[in-house]
């Protein structure tokens, strides 16, 4: 047995380190260092099926230290999943499926996209909560039908990152024991040795969150690694492993910062798998692959007995059983009747979403989500959701905290787990916190949904460090990601059909005060993402808006209609819905053809700048304000009927 372990991880490093030598590039240093705790994870714990890698109850496992990319691939190789010696061959080349990080979707058992460091820990939280979650509503005595578990590798720079530590801070809290921490502490980052910028005792730190701890002086021994996972898997708490490695063993640069992104040379690769006593290039002899296909028989069988389980739970627990099997379906939802009631009249944005949300949530209940500790401003809860605690998991809002970063990554988690709904809320000035895991949600095109108030200078008080100015802009840059900034009810329920149906991220920007409605919307108009609100014969002026300045440009655009000046009124709650339209209707909306087109919002977002001309107007915000109430704010930023009329006939020369 100790043999053929040892034989297993020798060619599991040589296939490794040519990958990223034939590569000229890649991470050498953690893909050999982890290898013995990842070759015992896929060989004596992870549970998958690599005929079946989405099948409900596999374990998940997330490479947080997607740089270790390379050892996955040839782990995923050698267990049998759909990666061929060709593809390590192609490793980091243009249309290869072994892309330099983990991408979700390329290959089917990757479950996220990792690579910027400390996102894969938060998906890995988000993960277990789904299932705690699952676990908690469907298991019956006898029958633990969900019951996997959540492996999360992360190294040193992981553990660096604060979305990592706030997400691990969620994970305790909640008691998430299904969460398993595989974290290669070898004390080396780029840069050098890590006790150049990290001192803490990573054990205290972890036990006062709320883990288990469990250390392994030799990370790099293969029964050391399996006893250690077996050992967490039986912990009644979320658990870290601490393995003590050495980056690049084996190499003639091991332990040093130099080996964390270094191919070895032709020669320095000889040399390396001289010492494994390994001659063959991009090879895996047929013991090895028998002795690892054992693994790969015993998922495959353990996935059937699972099936077998759900048939008899299907008999015993019929109830039980229906929900389960209905808990993900799509519903059919009239969203035009959903947004015609009357009460909506007298609500804020923020309120009219809220109650949009609960009411959903009946017929959807894989909705679920929170807030980073603002849901009594945002209105992002589900009143009769109960709430998601340690010792109650069938509630569906989560207390993310002041943690808003964490939250956004998570939510990306539970999205991934299955088809859940999550939602997140904070106000717009905060979203700046959650961008780096709102970029990987709109590259994996996962369904969150983002809640966002207070979206302007209309805030007022509390000043320039909560008005959003540039947020918009930032958000709309966002490749993937929906931003829907609404006018009325009309648009918000559009927003909801959109992200119900399509199930795309989509971000809400709300007014937290009530918007005058126009009743000249529609959702089926606002799916279109930009449409004519107000139209008019040969238009001198257009204006294009958004949110909360639709009916300031309806107002200036009266004013201009009682002075002669024919004026349209475009409404623009999703910029990137509108760009996908087709040129002619984009046209039609436009109406390029105008004298002067005028664009009212506040913020300065330049995304604007792509439908107007040099000679045109823009009217935003253009600088930070100050404290004050709301309408004062708003008139000094140049956001009145007076001031804007002024600029537009300056323009037209009148």
């Amino acid at each position: 047995m100790k043999k053929i372990v040892k034989k297993s991880i020798d060619y599991l490093k040589a296939l490794t380190a040519e990958m990223v030598s034939n590569a000229k590039s890649g991470h050498t240093g953690t893909a050999l260092g982890a290898s013995s705790i990842l070759f015992a994870l896929f060989k004596d714990h992870y549970n998958f099926d690599v005929s079946d890698t989405d099948f409900l109850n596999r374990d998940r496992f997330v490479l947080s230290a997607g740089h270790a990319s390379a050892l996955y691939y040839s782990l995923l190789s050698m267990f049998g999943f759909d990666v061929s010696l060709k593809d390590l061959q192609s490793f980091r080349k243009f249309g290869s499926p072994t892309t330099g990080h983990p991408e979700f979707g390329v290959i089917g058992a990757v479950e996220t996209s990792t690579g910027p460091l400390g996102q894969g820990v938060a998906n890995a939280v988000g993960m277990a909560i789904a299932e705690s979650f699952l676990e908690e509503r469907f298991n019956a005595i006898g029958f633990p039908i969900i019951n996997n578990y959540t492996y999360c590798f992360a190294g040193d720079g992981d553990l660096m990152e604060g979305v990592a530590l706030e997400a691990c801070s969620v994970a305790g809290s909640y008691n998430l024991n299904k969460f398993i921490l595989l974290y290669d502490s070898n004390d080396v980052t780029i840069d050098g040795r890590k006790e150049l910028s990290c001192r803490e005792n990573v054990s205290k730190k972890f036990k006062a969150m709320g883990f288990k701890v469990i250390t392994v002086k030799k990370g790099n021994n293969y029964g050391s690694c399996t006893r250690a996972i077996a050992r967490a898997k039986k912990s009644k708490k979320p658990t870290i492993i601490i393995f003590k490695t050495t980056i690049g063993i084996g190499t003639e640069q091991q332990g040093t910062s130099a080996m964390h992104s270094h191919p070895l040379s032709a020669d320095e690769l000889k040399t390396f798998k001289s010492k494994l006593g390994i001659k063959e290039s991009f090879f895996v002899p047929s013991d090895v692959r028998d002795f690892c296909l054992q693994s790969t028989i015993a998922g495959k069988l353990a996935h059937e007995k699972w099936n077998q389980d759900l048939a008899v739970y299907g008999t015993t627990h019929p109830e039980l059983y229906k929900k389960l099997l209905t808990f993900f379906d799509s519903k059919k939802i009239d969203f035009e009747k959903l947004a015609s009631n009357e009460k909506f009249n007298e609500l804020s944005m923020r309120d009219i979403s809220s109650l949009m949300l609960n009411e959903l949530s009946e017929k959807f209940p894989q909705i679920l989500g929170g807030s980073a500790d603002v849901a009594s401003s945002t209105k992002a809860f589900l009143k009769d959701g109960g709430d998601f605690v340690a010792g109650n998991k069938r509630g569906k809002n989560l207390h993310f905290g002041i943690r808003e970063h964490a939250m956004a990554g998570i939510n990306n988690g539970i999205a991934l787990y299955e088809d859940f709904l999550p939602f997140d809320s904070t106000f717009l000035s905060f979203s700046n916190y959650m961008i780096p895991a709102l970029r990987m949600r709109a590259m994996m095109k996962l369904p969150v949904l983002d809640i966002l108030t207070h979206d302007s200078v209309l805030v007022g008080e509390d000043g320039p460090t909560h008005q959003p100015i540039e947020q918009l802009g930032q958000l709309r840059s966002i490749i993937g990601l929906n931003i829907f900034r609404p006018c009325d009810a009309n648009e918000v329920a559009a927003a909801y059909k959109y992200y119900l149906t399509e199930r795309q991220p989509v971000t809400l920007v709300l007014a937290k005060q009530k918007i005058e409605a126009s009743g000249l919307s529609s959702v089926k108009n606002a799916l279109m993402g930009g449409y004519v609100l107000k139209p008019a014969s040969k238009p001198k002026v257009v204006f294009y808006s958004s949110g909360s300045e639709i009916p300031l440009s309806l107002a200036v655009a009266n004013e201009l209609e009682k002075m002669h000046i024919s004026s349209s009124v475009v409404s623009m709650p999703c910029m990137s819905i509108f760009d996908a339209q087709s040129e002619s209707y984009k046209a039609k909306v436009l109406q390029k053809e105008a004298d002067l087109k005028v664009v009212i919002e506040a913020s300065n977002d330049p995304s604007w700048y792509k439908y107007l001309s040099e000679k045109d107007l823009k009217i935003e915000v253009e600088k930070y304000m100050s404290s004050a109430d709301g309408a004062t704010i708003y008139q000094k930023a140049g956001f009145s009927v007076k001031q804007i009329l002024r600029k537009i006939l300056k323009k037209l020369k009148i």
